[in-house]
């Protein structure tokens, strides 16, 4: 696995905030990577072992996951105040730009950057997220979030996410689910095997609306512009439609799309298809340069 420096910023909440920085070339952008709802850092390993050195990889952790303290409200945990909370990350990085790379919310984060500090993009990769929600991902999801279930071993752990997910990527075997579940959990101070986040990030997305995020991502998704930008779905995704994702094709049409077969909401990003998709992004990133 690459090595990297575990790192922190402070919230204008005044909450600690966990990212990993990968060493990388400091004539290219570092490439910023956002993982979805109840994820970590540890989503993005794949992605990190492949290209740090090459690129300098930050992938942020937002509130109540992973590293990143838990809040005290739960009902700051919100698109706008993860937003608030990323803004202040990257202006602590000193960087001219970045390259975003976002699975799932990371990607709806990005639509928000690029909405508000588009300045600062150097390209964008959308990994299974657009400006429209489908309700059947929707609804999985909020059936799963916050469950809070506890495990006495990996096996039973893996299992259960086997049970719950097994319709994203019904290709895995137990072997897969065992991986999968390390980057989901964490060993906790009792021995038990828990979810990496705080459990009442599902408040919010459980309230009446939402799922929403409060304003029209028609538009934050129309800044992302003519900069070098690529969307990979999943062939088999029940949360970014078809018809949405060639809604964004058309609005952008110099933003690529890859699908990516058998999989569900949302891909790993280490399918072949999905590493080629960031591969060609990034070669458009240094053209750019």
């Amino acid at each position: 696995m690459a090595g990297y420096e575990d790192k922190y910023w402070w919230s204008q909440g005044n909450l600690r905030l966990h990212y990993r920085d990968y060493a990388g070339r400091d004539d290219r952008p570092p490439l910023l990577c956002l993982p979805g709802l109840t994820r970590n850092a540890r989503d993005f390993e794949p992605v990190a072992d492949r290209l740090a050195g090459e690129w300098r990889v930050i992938v942020a952790e937002l509130r109540g996951r992973g590293e990143s303290a838990y809040a005290k409200d739960p009902m700051s945990y919100v698109p706008l105040v993860y937003l608030q909370d990323l803004l202040k990350l990257i202006e602590e990085l000193s960087v001219p730009k970045v390259v975003g790379i976002g699975t799932s919310l990371g990607g709806l984060m990005l639509m928000l950057i690029a909405a508000t500090r588009r300045d600062c993009l150097a390209g964008v990769l959308l990994n299974d997220i657009g400006p429209d929600l489908a309700e059947p991902g929707l609804e999985r999801i909020r059936k799963n979030v916050g469950s809070g279930n506890q495990h006495p071993t990996w096996v039973h752990a893996a299992r259960a996410v086997a049970e719950a997910q097994g319709v994203i990527y019904p290709r895995y075997r137990l072997k897969d689910w065992l991986r999968y579940a390390k980057r989901l959990y964490r060993l906790n101070s009792q021995g038990r095997i828990v979810l990496d986040y705080d459990q009442r990030i599902a408040e919010p997305f459980r309230a009446p609306g939402g799922a929403a995020v409060g304003v029209d991502l028609w538009p934050a998704f129309s800044a992302i512009g003519d900069m070098p930008a690529m969307l990979v779905r999943g062939e088999i995704s029940d949360l970014l439609t078809v018809e949405t994702a060639q809604a964004m094709q058309a609005r952008l049409p110099t933003m690529d799309m890859v699908t990516v077969p058998g999989v569900g909401h949302a891909p790993t990003l280490e399918e072949p298809v999905a590493v080629e998709a960031i591969d060609r992004l990034l070669a458009r990133v240094r053209a750019a340069l």
